[in-house]
Formats: C-alpha cells, sequence, structure tokens
C-alpha cells in the first residue's frame, strides 16, 4: 500500500476496513465459493455497522466526506478477502449510491442511500441484458409512461447482488423514437410486486455474490423514482464510469494480493536441488515482476483518483479511467498466473487459496466494461488529444527532428 499518498483520514479508514477484513471468518469465504452463501448479508451489514461503505459522500447522508483516494485504499483491502466481495461491496455502496448522490433527489437519498449505507438494506445495478452488455444503449427493458407512473417489462441478466437486492438501479427505455442517447432513464425499482429473481448463475469463480438474472414483468415505477431527468439517463451513465471502472480496478489489486503473498512465502520454504526455491531466478524473477505489477498497478490508481479529486477534464479522465481499469485487471491476472506458476501443481489445487483467486480474477477484465471497449474508448480520446495539441501548436513538433526529415518522396500517406 502507497501509505505516503494517503491523508491521516484515509490512513484511518483504511487500517479499519484492514481490521474487517481480518475478522472475517474462512468458513465464509470457502461457503462463497462453494454456493451455500447466495449473498453475504451479515459481512455487508458489519460494513456499514462500522461506516466503511461510500466514504467519498456527504457525511449528511451517511459517507464521510473523503475523497477517491480514500475509496482506492478502502476498495484494495476490501478485495483481500476475494474479488467477489469486493464487488458486493462496491456496487451498491460505490455504483447505485453514486448514481443516487450525483444525480439525485434529497427524499431518494434520505430514502435509499443513508440505509444502505448503514447496511440495513441493499442494492444492485442493472445493466447488462440477454442481448446486450457493452452495447448500453441497445437496452430493450421498456418503461412506459402512464401518468403518475412508469410500467416497466423487461429483464437483467449477471446482476451482482441480484438475490440480495431490497432495489435495483435500471436503466430502460422511455422513448422507444428517440436518438439513442436521448431514449433511457433511469430508474430506482424496489423488489416487489412483478420484480422476479429467477435464478442464479453458476459462475466460473466470484461466487456467493448472488448474481441473478431480474426480470420485470408490469412493474409499476412511481416518477418519484426517476434519477435524474427523464430520457437522460446518458448523463448518470457517463459518471457512474468512473466508480465502475476505478472502483473494479483499485478492488482488483487486494484480490491478486494475496496470491503473491502466499507464493512469495511458499518460495521461501519450498526447496529443490539442495536450496529453496526463490534462489532460482525462473522463480525470484517471477516473483519480482508480479511485485511490479502490482507497484505499477497502485501507481495507475491513484494518479486517477487524483485526476478524478482534483476535477480534472472530463475527456482525460475518461481516458485515464479505462486505461487504469485495462491494464490494472489484466495486470494482477498476470499477478495470480505467475503465483500459481512459481507454486507449481500444489497451485492448482485448493491447499492454497491461489486457484480460487486466479478463477476469480478471470472476471475483472469482462465486466463493468469489457477491457477490449476500454481500448475503444482509450483509443479515441489518444487521437482527440493527439489532434487538438497539434492544433494549439503547444509542444515541440518532434516529427522533424530527424536527420532526414525533409528527404522528397519519402513522406506519401496515400
Amino acid at each position: 500500500m502507497y501509505d505516503f499518498l494517503l491523508s491521516e483520514d484515509a490512513l484511518k479508514i483504511r487500517n479499519e476496513a484492514r481490521a474487517l477484513v481480518k475478522s472475517v471468518p474462512r468458513q465464509m469465504l470457502l461457503d462463497m465459493d462453494q454456493d451455500k452463501i447466495q449473498f453475504p448479508k451479515e459481512f455487508l451489514q458489519e460494513a456499514g455497522r462500522l461506516n466503511l461503505m461510500g466514504c467519498r459522500y456527504p457525511v449528511e447522508w451517511g459517507g464521510r466526506g473523503l475523497d477517491w483516494a480514500s475509496t482506492c485504499a478502502v476498495m484494495e483491502e476490501i478485495g483481500v478477502l476475494g474479488y467477489i466481495m469486493a464487488c458486493v461491496f462496491g456496487v451498491g455502496a460505490e455504483l447505485v449510491c453514486d448514481a443516487i448522490i450525483l444525480h439525485g433527489t434529497d427524499e431518494q437519498k434520505e430514502k435509499y442511500v443513508k440505509p444502505l449505507l448503514k447496511g440495513d438494506i441493499f442494492a444492485a445495478e442493472c445493466l447488462t441484458e440477454p442481448r446486450g452488455g457493452s452495447d448500453f444503449f441497445g437496452t430493450s427493458t421498456l418503461a412506459e409512461d402512464k401518468g403518475d407512473h412508469f410500467l416497466v417489462n423487461g429483464q437483467k441478466r449477471f446482476i451482482v447482488g441480484g438475490e440480495g437486492a431490497d432495489y435495483f438501479l435500471v436503466y430502460a427505455k422511455t422513448d422507444p423514437q428517440a436518438q439513442a442517447h436521448k431514449a433511457l432513464t433511469c430508474l430506482i425499482i424496489d423488489k416487489g410486486p412483478g420484480v422476479h429473481v429467477e435464478y442464479l448463475y453458476g459462475l466460473m469463480g466470484s461466487r456467493g455474490g448472488g448474481a441473478a438474472r431480474i426480470v420485470f414483468k408490469d412493474v409499476k415505477v412511481p416518477k418519484e423514482n426517476v434519477v435524474g431527468r427523464v430520457n437522460n439517463a446518458y448523463a448518470v451513465f457517463n459518471t457512474m464510469m468512473i466508480p465502475e471502472r476505478l472502483g473494479t480496478a483499485a478492488m482488483t489489486i487486494g484480490a491478486a494480493r494475496p496470491a503473491l503473498d502466499v507464493a512469495t512465502g511458499y518460495t521461501t520454504r519450498r526447496k529443490a536441488f539442495g536450496k529453496t526455491i526463490n534462489q532460482f531466478q525462473g522463480v525470484s524473477f517471477q516473483v519480482a515482476e508480479a511485485s511490479m505489477l502490482l507497484d505499477a498497478s497502485r501507481s495507475m490508481i491513484y494518479t486517477t483518483a487524483r485526476s478524478v479529486d482534483y476535477g480534472v477534464d472530463p475527456n482525460t479522465i475518461r481516458r485515464l479511467v479505462s486505461e487504469t481499469k485495462k491494464f490494472v485487471t489484466e495486470a494482477c491476472q498476470k499477478v495470480a498466473h505467475n503465483a500459481m506458476q512459481v507454486m507449481g501443481g500444489i497451485g492448482y489445487t485448493t491447499i492454497y487459496p491461489v486457484e480460487r483467486i486466479f478463477r476469480d480474477l478471470r472476471l475483472a477484465s469482462i465486466w463493468t466494461g469489457s477491457n477490449e471497449v476500454m481500448s475503444m474508448i482509450i483509443a479515441s480520446e489518444w487521437y482527440r488529444e493527439y489532434l487538438e495539441r497539434k492544433k494549439e501548436g503547444s509542444i515541440r513538433d518532434c516529427e522533424n527532428d530527424a536527420a532526414e526529415a525533409f528527404a522528397p518522396d519519402e513522406k506519401i500517406y496515400e
């Protein structure tokens, strides 16, 4: 952990999160991985009691008034328990609440944010559909305007926390005839009549988080449950990409960290050819690479967190967040890979937790926007920034700093 980058308040809450993590019984983690526990309500209740969730929100709504750097420190620590534990911790407190804090009414904050941050109720975000994941604007869930309410029909899938949620943040189409960016509305839908949690998915890893298919059949949603403005879900979605992707990156570091710790301890004890295997470069260099990747990941996390805290240009933040999500999730998957590799066959068994960590982290580069989508965003923003710099003439044009920069008939582009 980069303690020197954290304020006293951030260190304090980080240490509180660390204490909570140490107190969680191993049996809970084992039961979650076996789907004996389908949603860790007790853990979220305790996190709420300790005021650890949503620490960057105003105190009046249940937060601590801290910043994104503090949030990243907490998310990393929670991730140590396992990727899915951080997922369910973040989905309600860092995603759903973020949308309501930034775009909702005071009444919505009072009813839905404060009790969630206390651990009294739970929430899930409903975005992905059977016919669309990365295609956000392809949403087919329909909300018909019935005067004083919307009538919602449709379904969402792969909804982390769906089994345990008391309410859902749902993106639905309210104007099918409008352009994609003006067709959707963000709604708060309480679990109740017409809301069906159909089944839980059998997942490769990251189990125990209540990942479910949610079906809405003639659900009446009052107009006061609109988050932001009707037909303006795009504005909500845009701000949600920060907690979705930056939060995901931060918790991925925490989930990968134990794999490196376990592998490091193992390689200092395991002997081959008369000496401990950490003395072989084939082993120690892989551990060194994993350590480097975690440090590089933290550097990206805190640089991006500071850019958000300082209010950097939104387009730059969009690029940094996308770069961070892609780099960190892929780097942490490599950390788990290296850990298993240096441990050999025993790392592939349930004698050590590395095999579970390896399975769990496979989700990281898929959810909250696949890493291919991140690459699309990064490329788009980088080219835009490049063309702006060229137009402004604000930096040296290094293309001409070559011996034959002006050679005739060489620079041909068509």
